[in-house]
């Protein structure tokens, strides 16, 4: 692996995810902790050149006061997901990864989220264009000083509320006129209003929420235009990875699924902001398309989210399957999902990280559609299936490294 200097930039940095994915680089770098948990450290993926975790520094946006040792400390105390022994040689990198995190925007994302603001640099006046201007002013403060190679822009951030599209969003000859009209309404939310910044740099964008961020028409056309990549969206960590995996088995037995009803309870922050039904709505949109998807018909199917705040980061889904067999015998499959929440995503996160940081080398642009295993809602892809989705990543791992020895044998 060469030893390039590269960062990772988190909106959201301070959340739950944020942190894990900080203690876990460091950890990593120090050789304190096992890769376990990350797909890229599979065996086939050292056939990528892929940067390591000792060449990654951390900055990110968030609208609350605290830092990572603070937000990993409380954690630990509140969820017990840390051993007692890990932070302490994370301490310093902890410290000075905070200083790299700026005040964020909490622009039309809801009232939910702007109640967790605590800075007073937060401006939910703001307008959209002072806001993109400040976010790119801080993404290349980061670069500069820390002398970056590259840098990828990753969304943790709470859930918005489902943003809806217009003709506006359709192309960026629309969205730049709509933006000219004085008083119109607002176009986008926060997740949108960085993910244009990050474009417009061209950065590599990865959305690992359900919220807006660059899924719409113009902001894909920026990408292009600033021949940037984009990854999304909303990560696949738990109860609806075991829906992508699950269904193939009753597709490919031909049992037919009547209904499929899975219930989810939580606690943390997300859990908080997720408890306002406008913020659920767009998380129960992502979890409950697959399964129809996957059979080729749809069952009848329920999703729920409840927050429960003594569960903190730890996250229980209980699922219901009521299928159809031989000779019309229906019988019932129940199986129940415990985990916490935080240490499922920030693996992926650094997987996706390492990937769109390689894509974005290797004159990449747009969308990477073979990280669909990645996410309830994979951009540009239609299919679920968790194992037709791993074969593309797969196929995509063979093609470069075929790539690369045709190179070799030509040098």
């Amino acid at each position: 692996m060469s030893q390039r200097r590269v960062g990772i930039w988190l909106i959201g940095a301070f959340g739950g995810v944020g942190p894990t994915v900080a203690v876990g680089l460091s950890a990593l770098r120090r050789g304190i902790v096992e890769p376990v948990g990350l797909t890229t450290c599979l065996s086939g993926f050292d056939q990528l050149d892929l940067d390591d975790p000792s060449a990654f520094a951390v900055g990110g946006h968030d609208i609350r006061r605290t830092d990572f040792l603070q937000s990993v400390r409380e954690f630990q105390h509140r969820a017990r997901i840390f051993p007692p022994d890990l932070i302490e040689p994370c301490r310093d990198d902890l410290l000075n990864w905070s200083h790299n995190v700026c005040p964020g925007t909490i622009f039309n994302s809801g009232p939910t989220i702007a109640r967790l603001a605590e800075l007073p640099e937060v401006r939910p006046n703001e307008s959209p264009r002072a806001a993109i201007d400040r976010i790119q002013a801080d993404l290349n403060a980061f670069r500069r000083n820390h002398r970056l190679d590259q840098l990828v822009v990753v969304n943790v951030a709470s859930t918005e509320p489902p943003f809806p599209l217009t003709e506006a969003h359709a192309s960026l000859e629309c969205f730049e006129a709509a933006c000219r009209v004085k008083d119109h309404p607002p176009l986008l939310p926060a997740s949108g209003l960085y993910a244009l910044a990050a474009l417009d740099l061209g950065l590599p964008y990865v959305n690992f929420t359900p919220s807006l961020g660059a899924s719409f028409p113009a902001a894909l056309e920026l990408a292009e235009r600033r021949r940037a990549v984009v990854a999304g969206q909303d990560g696949k960590t738990g109860e609806t990875l075991l829906k992508t995996v699950l269904a193939p088995m009753f597709q490919k037995r031909h049992l037919r699924v009547l209904s499929w009803v899975g219930h989810n309870i939580f606690g943390n922050r997300d859990g908080v902001v997720l408890n306002d039904p406008d913020n659920k709505a767009s998380k129960i949109r992502t979890k409950d398309q697959v399964v129809s998807s996957i059979l080729g018909y749809k069952p009848q199917t329920h999703v729920s989210i409840e927050y429960i705040e003594s569960l903190d980061d730890w996250k229980t889904a209980w699922d219901h399957i009521h299928f159809e067999g031989f000779l019309g015998v229906r019988m019932m499959m129940q199986f129940t999902w415990q985990g916490c929440d935080s240490i499922l995503a920030a693996p992926l996160v650094i997987d996706l990280a390492r990937l769109a940081l390689h894509a974005q080398r290797r004159a990449e642009v747009g969308i990477l559609k073979y990280l669909a295993c990645f996410w309830k809602s994979p951009m540009g892809v239609e299919e679920h299936d968790f194992f037709k989705q791993y074969a593309m990543l797969e196929e995509y791992v063979a093609s470069v490294a075929a790539e690369r020895a045709e190179t070799l044998v030509g040098s």
